[in-house]
């Protein structure tokens, strides 16, 4: 029995409106369907004038509109794939962009197998994701509103002489601070307040992200990664919320690139030259990592609370997590000798960093 053709369909999806576009086998050019609503039953009231399910390969590009689209057209049969943006070739030339162009393109590119696939995460970690990066949006804001605080008491010379803001000390200097004018006082405690409810935030969020781990099935996985210094209970959970399983990259340095700690290169001919990192992937897993390398700057030790963090953990994690301070303290000591800049040194670490991660990784199954 003879496998059905497949044909290539390309969405451009929005908020109001999903271009289709179809690209039949062979050479022939893609075709413009047309373009419909938000509700998925137009989608696939179109869709059937295309074809069977079973004959049907669906992409869109990865956006604002999530993977809920892709979800649903696996549950209706569908086979469907999110395609990551930034791999998308592109003309040089190319000025005109459209919906319907858009739509065709993708349909085109996908016949020729030239678009790269994203992973589309369960359902339960994506949650997990979500309220990850609420709490970074949180964290944002707070680092907003202290900034606006200090820049009205910079514009009026006030001016902290103690050594950390944003302490109990800090606090009671805030609290004896007053001005001439009964507006600058109104202003100044609607910025207190803003601080103290960012703050607020802030906290509820960490302790929500800490309450649902302890249900979450990648917990293993975030355990496994507190192993490794710098490596505490927030930047385990961010890294695996937004990677997910580490297993899915067959090798330590597409997990480099994924995250976009691998420098540019530019090489034609005899020459070759390598640039600043590509900074392509994720970019909040990123943060946290050369946040985290910041720790190799001081000598290779256990300390108490990496060790509470490795209590639980077999030999062979507990091994990996000290080679890695080993080699990456070391590291650390030897870019610093070159006199190389301290942020170019931590993203080298991070970079290296990134391969012990994946290492402890492979030794840790998850849950389904």
């Amino acid at each position: 029995m003879n496998e059905p053709t497949t044909v290539f369909v390309g969405l451009d999806a929005h908020a109001e409106s999903t271009a289709i576009g179809v690209a039949e086998p062979g050479r022939a050019p893609p075709r413009f369907v047309g373009t419909v609503g938000a509700r998925f039953a137009q989608l696939t009231q179109a869709l059937a004038k295309v074809g069977k399910p079973a004959t049907l390969m669906i992409v869109y590009e990865a956006g604002p509109c999530g993977y809920a689209l892709a979800r649903e057209l696996s549950g209706a049969g569908y086979r469907c794939e999110v395609v990551a943006p930034s791999k998308i070739p592109r003309r040089p030339g190319e000025r005109v962009k459209t919906d319907r162009r858009d739509a065709l393109m993708l349909a085109s590119l996908a016949r020729a197998g030239e678009l790269t696939a994203v992973n589309i995460p369960d359902e339960r970690d994506e949650a997990m994701r979500d309220l990850s990066r609420a709490r970074i949006d949180a964290v944002r804001a707070r680092l907003k509103a202290r900034q606006q605080l200090k820049a009205l008491l910079l514009r009026h010379g006030r001016r902290y002489t103690g050594k950390t803001s944003w302490t109990a000390a800090h606090e009671r200097y805030l609290a004896k601070l007053s001005f001439t004018h009964r507006a600058q006082d109104i202003a100044f405690v609607e910025y207190r307040q803003a601080v103290s409810e960012a703050q607020a935030r802030v906290q509820r969020l960490s302790e929500a992200l800490a309450q649902e781990l302890q249900l979450w099935r990648m917990r293993p996985l975030v355990q496994a990664l507190m192993s490794l210094r710098g490596v505490d209970q927030l930047v385990a959970t961010t890294l695996v919320a937004e990677l997910g399983d580490f297993r899915r990259f067959a090798h330590p340095r597409q997990l480099m690139g994924y995250l976009g700690l691998v420098p540019s290169e530019h090489t034609s001919g005899e020459r070759r030259r390598l640039g600043a990192i590509t900074k392509t992937g994720n970019t909040h897993a990123r943060r946290v990592l050369i946040e985290a390398a910041w720790n190799y700057r001081f000598p290779a030790r256990i300390t108490h609370s990496l060790q509470k963090r490795q209590e639980q953990q077999p030999a062979p994690i507990r091994t990996i997590a000290w080679r890695a301070q080993l080699r990456l303290s070391y590291r650390y000591r030897r870019l610093k000798a070159r006199n190389l800049q301290h942020n170019k040194i931590c993203v080298a670490i991070a970079r290296e960093l990134t391969g012990f991660l994946w290492s402890i990784g492979q030794h840790v199954t998850v849950g389904s």
